[in-house]
């Protein structure tokens, strides 16, 4: 029996199994190139942080909190017609174990080049679902997951909007990124089809902790919240959501496009005003490191204001303490269309409790007024309830599905 054959038959056994049983069925199988106990052994030598990815099992799912990788791809997927509540929760019991197993250097039941699978690179793979994949589940969507409210800076196509389901790959090595995409979009044909794919990369030796660079050469996510514990109400979804949802978190996912030519003609002081931070070491023009508090209210020796008016600085700074949420950006690079010269920009994530109440009020003020907009469009948006974590026995989605 070839892998495609294979796979086809567990999908159509798994109909008549519960999540959790049909996750443990398939726990105990063993993917090819393994040692017999289903674990892929890595190369002689590879050790160190590099060659680990954090557990898979908990009650959060990783690739929020944790230090961004350098690498990520974003696949979004449809469901098709008809589409049932069986159907979703066989989808989600192959994606869990694919999961585990790959976080945990295993090549996926179906793997032909487990070999790749040894390398897991802090890999993480971060499951969201759209409005409709809910619906499917039998539950009733938060507001908040829908489409943002439409901007006037807009210029959204189609192609890179909404979808049923999403994956947030990301992990230190390309490779691991690629080998981990083509399994997981494989593995649940014909029970999704991919809508579309965006990969971006950061700078892969920047410190943990340290925000990225984007191609503008901002240094990009300086504010954030505290992942230690603080701010868990502003990242995930408490008492106040969804049963099903907590523990889990809104996932925003807007494509920016950027034109690097124009760009390219701003001196660095025009630069600095628009973004309202120097580009060196990130701190506010008003003084101070990449940690110092930026002062609004600061005047140069004319009584103009040091920080413009339009500044993206002053015009993203919270207004109210719950205009906050986490930064997980990553630039994008790809080949020029038509008769362009490049084709670059922001995939701009965001993740936060209730994206109406805590993300649309910044986002209302950059399309209102933002220096920034003369050079950035954003070309694509997105919303999705990133889930909970899958804990012992459970599947991705149980609560969902339950």
């Amino acid at each position: 029996m070839n892998h495609t054959t294979r796979r086809t038959a567990i999908l159509s056994g798994l109909a008549g199994l519960g999540g959790v049983a049909g996750a443990a069925t398939l726990a105990g199988c063993t993917g090819s190139g393994t040692d017999g106990s289903g674990s892929i052994q890595p190369p002689a030598g590879l050790s160190g942080p590099s060659a680990r990815a954090r557990a898979f099992r908990g009650a959060r799912q990783a690739g929020i909190v944790e230090h961004p990788q350098p690498y990520a791809a974003f696949v979004a997927f449809t469901l098709p017609a008809g589409t049932e509540r069986d159907a979703l929760r066989r989808l989600l019991t192959v994606w869990t174990d694919d999961i585990e197993r790959l976080t945990s250097g295993r090549g996926t039941l179906t793997d032909l080049e487990g070999e790749l699978a040894a390398v897991t690179a802090r890999l993480t793979v971060t499951v969201g679902v759209g409005r409709r994949a809910v619906t499917v589940a039998g539950k009733t969507p938060p507001e908040w997951l829908a489409p943002l409210p439409a901007y006037a800076m807009d210029r959204l196509e189609a192609r890179w909007g909404e979808a049923d389901l999403i994956l947030q790959i990301c992990a230190d090595s390309p490779t691991t990124v690629a080998h981990a995409q083509r399994r997981l979009i494989t593995s649940v044909e014909p029970l999704a089809d991919v809508r579309w794919v965006q990969r971006g990369f950061r700078e892969p030796f920047e410190g943990p902790g340290l925000p990225m660079r984007n191609l503008f050469g901002q240094v990009d996510g300086t504010v954030q919240p505290t992942l230690d514990g603080a701010d868990d109400e502003v990242l995930f979804v408490g008492e106040a959501g969804p049963q099903w949802l907590r523990e889990g978190s809104a996932m925003v996912v807007r494509r920016i496009a950027m034109s690097m030519d124009t760009w390219d003609k701003v001196d660095r002081a025009g630069r600095e005003n628009a973004i309202g931070r120097r580009l060196d070491t990130g701190g506010p023009v008003t003084g101070g490191g990449i940690d110092a508090p930026l002062d609004l209210t600061r005047t140069d020796d004319l009584g103009f204001t040091v920080v413009d008016q339009a500044a993206h600085v002053r015009r993203a700074h919270p207004v109210t303490p719950h205009e906050r949420f986490l930064r997980r950006p990553y630039s994008y690079d790809d080949a020029p269309e038509g008769s362009a010269v490049s084709n670059s920009g922001l995939i701009f994530v965001a993740y936060c409790a209730d994206p109406v109440r805590q993300f649309v009020p910044v986002q209302a003020r950059l399309a209102e007024l933002d220096l920034l907009n003369i050079w950035t469009v954003p070309i694509g948006s997105a919303v999705f309830a990133a889930l909970p974590g899958a804990r012992d026995g459970e599947i991705l989605g149980q609560a969902l599905l339950s």
